[in-house]
């Protein structure tokens, strides 16, 4: 019988479930919409029949579930305020889950997760100081130090995507203003693209395709992303002196755009001491359904 984790990925629009093996070898998966679900009560029902569908007929057995969704608290096993999700307030997910299905369960928070399974499956194996920016909806960052995901004092550390870069800019869905994920982000990159003067409505790879066709609007939406984003990395590598800092998510998939930009302005940005010894990659995530394999690695990691 292989002993297998369940890794489950909750976002905002879609929930993605998957078996994962010690290798980081996605068995079996499948998503539904989170938004489906406008009760977090209905949710957890789903999710307990999803688990017994994926085990059905299978010779595995379940070691444990770990699930990454926003503001998750490690400490807490709660989702706690989540400003883009169907339900409000502190949802008790990881209690939840447990009772529905009998399985021990562990969350965090989504860039957290993939933290996890970076260090676990990903590039980070052979790291022990590393930072990994998830680039969507939102910007989440997860900071691993001495070889751990660091969580603080309260289970909510590395929150960057809520550093601010402009004190009178975008107006940001936590409440204040100039966030760093309303410039780097899905609708902060279709933001900057209407202001540089695009007419048209396109998403975050429409725009990159029509850059590497030439068209210089969506070049230079690309450009400027890419320099807000490296001026607050040079932030995070005054703060946390990583070895390398990941990229990961739908908006990473314009990395060879962005990385070389933002890289050229860290350095610019960065104190002497700093330059030339931290790299900004793509993770080794992007093409394995790295937020499930994340949240899987938080089982995982007990094995190592």
């Amino acid at each position: 019988m292989e002993r297998v984790a369940i890794g489950i990925d909750i976002g905002g629009t879609n929930t993605e479930i998957g078996v994962v093996n010690r290798q980081g070898d996605i068995l079996l998966s499948f998503r539904w919409k989170t938004t489906d679900f406008e009760r977090a009560e209905d949710f957890v029902s789903q999710l307990a029949q999803a688990v017994e569908k994926l085990i059905a007929n299978n010779d595995w057995r379940i070691i444990g579930i770990g699930i990454g969704a926003p503001t998750a608290n490690y400490y807490t096993g709660a989702i706690e305020y989540a400003p883009n999700m169907p339900w409000q307030g502190i949802i008790p997910l990881q209690r939840m889950t447990y009772e529905a299905t009998g399985i021990p369960t562990k969350l965090t928070n989504d860039a957290n997760a993939v933290a996890h399974g970076e260090l676990i499956f990903g590039a980070g194996r052979d790291m022990k100081h590393f930072s990994v920016i998830t680039l969507g909806t939102g910007l989440g960052s997860g900071i691993v130090v001495d070889g751990r995901v660091l969580y603080g004092q309260h289970g909510l550390a590395g929150e960057f995507g809520h550093t601010q870069v402009d004190p009178g800019g975008r107006q940001c869905s936590c409440g204040r203003r100039g966030c760093l994920e309303t410039y780097v982000s899905i609708r902060g990159i279709e933001m900057t693209y209407k202001e540089l003067g695009g007419i048209e409505d396109l998403n975050p790879r429409d725009i990159y395709l029509r850059a590497q066709q030439g068209e210089e609007l969506a070049r230079m939406t690309y450009l400027r992303t890419a320099r807000i984003l490296g001026n607050k990395l040079a932030d995070l590598v005054h703060l946390f002196d990583p070895e390398a800092i990941f990229l990961y998510g739908g908006v990473a998939n314009a990395h060879p755009l962005i990385i070389p930009e933002a890289q050229a302005e860290m350095e610019r940005q960065l104190l002497k001491a700093f330059r030339g010894k931290v790299r900004i990659l793509p993770s080794r995530l992007m093409d394995r359904k790295g937020a499930v394999l994340g949240a899987a690695a938080l089982i995982w990691e007990d094995e190592k």
